[in-house]
């Protein structure tokens, strides 16, 4: 059953942390036997917005997730890990390139994965309206970003989670790309967002770490402090 979604701020993520820190332990082992040979997967997210997205998922419980950018399967492979756990709903994933479809273990897509090449504009009609979570991680270019904001987010549910990934590399998202668009667009909607970036929010990072570490969670899957990805309830 969907539940509905809370404000995602610190204190919800780090409850989040210590509500599903057994199955995120678990979880964490199997995507480092992805990054292991055979199978040697790219991995995009870093470690800390990976896992928060998983818990979001894990929490909120969506029956339908859409996911716009795939790559080599990394954010597909967490956002199905959750799925499964979960007992129940379906990922719909997006990409211009298929090379996904040879990262994601076939025990992990069976029955909870639909996935269609394709640049995601030109899909719009395919893309479900009863997507009760939203994974963004595709071109990082204002005119992608005016696109989303303009045509799939009026088709969405209010107060759907969402995470947009690539926007704070720095202390600032860079000006004329997609991170300063949409960062422009929740504040004008007074919508607030929730970030780990190590740049742009170092407390915050340094205080997921401190959770992580108490919660033997702290030996990295991936050595990278990025964290750039955004996470918001959708106004």
């Amino acid at each position: 059953m969907h539940v509905q979604p809370q404000r995602i701020d610190l204190d919800h993520v780090t409850g989040l942390y210590r509500t599903y820190g057994d199955d995120l332990d678990r979880v964490r082992e199997k995507q480092r036997r992805l990054l292991a040979p055979p199978q040697s997967m790219q991995a995009q997210l870093d470690d800390i917005e990976a896992e928060i997205t998983y818990l979001l998922l894990r929490e909120s419980r969506p029956e339908t997730v859409v996911e716009i950018g795939t790559f080599h399967g990394w954010s597909t492979t967490w956002i199905l890990q959750a799925l499964r756990d979960n007992g129940t709903g379906h990922l719909h994933s997006y990409d211009i390139t298929d090379n996904v479809v040879r990262g994601v273990p076939a025990d992990l897509r069976a029955g909870r994965w639909t996935f269609t090449q394709g640049d995601a504009r030109r899909n719009l009609e395919k893309i479900p309206t009863a997507a009760d979570f939203l994974f963004v991680d595709a071109a990082h270019s204002a005119r992608f970003a005016r696109w989303y904001l303009q045509h799939l987010f009026p088709r969405l549910t209010r107060g759907i989670p969402v995470c947009v990934h690539d926007v704070f590399h720095g202390s600032r998202a860079l000006p004329f790309t997609e991170g300063a668009v949409v960062l422009r667009w929740l504040a004008e909607r007074g919508t607030p967002y929730f970030t780990a970036s190590r740049a742009h929010a170092p407390e915050t990072y340094d205080r997921l770490r401190d959770v992580k570490r108490k919660l033997a969670l702290g030996l990295p899957l991936r050595d990278s402090h990025h964290n750039p990805m955004i996470f918001f309830n959708l106004p």
